[in-house]
């Protein structure tokens, strides 16, 4: 190649190199007066989070997260994911949740996972249950208002500054959150009590035996002779004479006192209701009927499977039994061939001055609480997305659904559409597997917000609840589970206590003679003092005090 040839080719290429530089150069001075780029997703990455009492955080991160979710109920059946609801609350929060239930007791299950250190983001287990103590004690859930000041102070006010203070423990921490907590000043507000334990008859049968007393033991007898001579068989169905929901501990027990009024406490002390003497006059009433062939004991022996079996075909007579275990199966019962077989709530059993019963009404423990357990790695998301269930569009999300799908606003009032009204009538099964609405997930249902939403009951379920509220004893509610539990020594008296109950109640009703029934409840009443009940009753008399001291802040 010719030297000039080749100085020409140099030319050409610095020339180009230049020309890119350039170029480069005046995109880079573009590129600086432009805005940052933005993500496809602005919600789906982490957001560095600065306190806001008056900002719920959950709106700040979308972000996919699963949190498994440990509800201390083994009948509980539903899944997250496939629901409507639960598809609207992940699309929302990002959060995915993955139930487990436990296979046998709750307290056993909690006491094997905290053994093997595998616990759940979430628990929600029964107020009662003595593993709430041993979590808390065990420093194994988190304090829920250190969690909230650091992540999500909206926590405070959504969540029921009322509840937070009545789970307030003495190191001033709160580590649950309930469901269905009621204070009596709520209860007073809406009328709506909570209170469900009720005296149920199968209506058309109680009719047609011309609606017999079964308020004082002779009534009751008698009410029982004439179903065992003249009703034994009825529309084709052997009837059961009675059945009591829990059985000797709850049924036979603070149930029954409960229906004969017996008070709690007397002169600011706490009462032993177990030897109130209109108590003893029952037992040995059931004793009677038992020792004449008026009841056997099936009441104390059936299986869940057995008693349901009996209830969805109405073959019991009478029932002590909390009327939400009906909702659901008496308009099936209205509707069928026989549309009086359904049950309604009467006086039952009172005491010798006939008084009214004083049913339990809702009280502050509520039903079960949350808790957020220290082995989550996403301690944050926790809390953030109890904060979205306690609030109010968290609690209309969940309860009411999708807005222009299952519920639209009438009125000025959110309500369920007619198609999700009829289904809550005709298939509940359906309407929480589908849509996942109504008490589908009611781990932190407030009753203050829910109980305005819900439609008119139909009356073969509104006549049972309207019972109830009259006969609800708004201030029992504090002496509802004031019973020791946990691993304590006063504890363990009280489980020895209540568990030779349960042996000795049987005893008692299939005793052979009065006499002999005597014998029995004397030699229960001495092994219960040498178990420890003195010190159970000091336990009962100091936690009321505390308790009243609580209600009164």
């Amino acid at each position: 190649m010719k030297l000039g040839s080749l100085k020409h080719c140099m030319v050409i290429c610095w020339s180009l190199i230049l020309m890119l530089v350039l170029a480069a150069c005046s995109r880079s001075e573009q590129n600086e007066n432009l805005p940052p780029l933005q993500p496809a997703h602005p919600l789906q990455q982490p957001v560095e989070y600065k306190a806001n009492p008056d900002q719920p955080a959950w709106k700040l991160d979308n972000t996919p997260v699963d949190l498994t979710w440990f509800v201390g109920a083994n009948w509980y059946g539903h899944t997250w994911g496939k629901s409507m609801t639960s598809k609207v609350v992940t699309e929302k929060t990002g959060v995915n949740i993955k139930f487990e239930v436990p296979s046998g007791e709750t307290s056993e299950q909690i006491a094997l996972m905290m053994t093997s250190g595998k616990l759940p983001d979430l628990m929600t287990i029964g107020s009662w249950e003595s593993a709430i103590n041993k979590l808390w004690e065990g420093g194994q859930v988190y304090a829920l208002n250190e969690l909230a000041e650091k992540y999500d102070p909206y926590f405070f006010k959504v969540a029921g500054d009322g509840a937070l203070k009545w789970y307030r423990q003495e190191n001033g921490n709160t580590y649950g959150i309930p469901n269905d907590s009621y204070s009596p000043s709520l209860m007073q507000a809406t009328g709506l009590t909570a209170a469900n334990q009720t005296f149920l008859v199968r209506k058309d049968l109680y009719e047609a035996m011309g609606r017999p007393d079964l308020s004082t033991p002779e009534g009751f007898l008698n009410a029982l002779q004439l179903l065992k001579d003249q009703y034994s068989v009825y529309k084709g169905q052997l009837i059961s004479p009675f059945f009591a929901q829990g059985n000797v501990s709850y049924g036979m027990t603070e149930y029954l006192q409960n229906l004969l009024a017996i008070p709690h406490e007397k002169d600011g002390k706490f009462n032993d209701r177990m030897t109130d003497p209109d108590y003893i006059i029952w037992l040995k009433t059931f004793r009677t009927a038992y020792e004449r062939g008026l009841i056997n004991v099936d009441f104390l022996v059936d299986s869940n499977a057995q008693v349901e079996e009996k209830t969805s075909n109405a073959r019991y007579f009478m029932m002590i039994r909390e009327w939400t275990g009906m909702a659901a199966i008496n308009p099936i019962l209205a509707a069928g061939a026989y549309p009086n077989s359904y049950y309604i709530a009467v006086d039952g059993p009172q005491n010798s001055h006939g008084d009214p019963a004083r049913l339990f009404p809702g009280n502050m423990d509520g039903w079960m609480v949350t808790m957020i357990n220290k082995s989550t790695k996403n301690p944050e998301r926790a809390i953030r997305f109890l904060t979205y269930l306690a609030s109010e569009e968290g609690q209309k999300d969940v309860f009411l659904g999708k807005e222009g799908e299952t519920w639209a606003m009438r009125d000025g009032k959110p309500k369920l559409t007619a198609d999700m009204v009829q289904l809550l009538d005709t298939d509940r099964e359906r309407l929480e597997k589908e849509y996942g609405i109504m008490d589908t997930y009611w781990m932190l249902r407030n009753p203050a917000f829910v109980n305005q939403w819900r439609p008119e009951k139909v009356p073969s379920v509104n006549q049972m609840e309207e019972f109830a509220n009259k006969q609800a004893d708004l201030d029992s509610g504090i002496y509802k589970g004031i019973d020791p539990v946990g691993d304590s020594d006063i504890a363990l008296s009280w489980s020895r206590i209540s568990q030779n109950w349960e042996e000795v109640l049987p005893e008692l009703i299939t005793a052979k003679d009065e006499a002999a029934f005597d014998k029995i409840f004397e030699n229960f009443l001495a092994r219960r003092v040498n178990y420890g009940f003195n010190q159970v009753m000091e336990y009962r008399q100091t936690e009321l005090e505390a308790r009243k001291a609580k209600m009164a802040e």
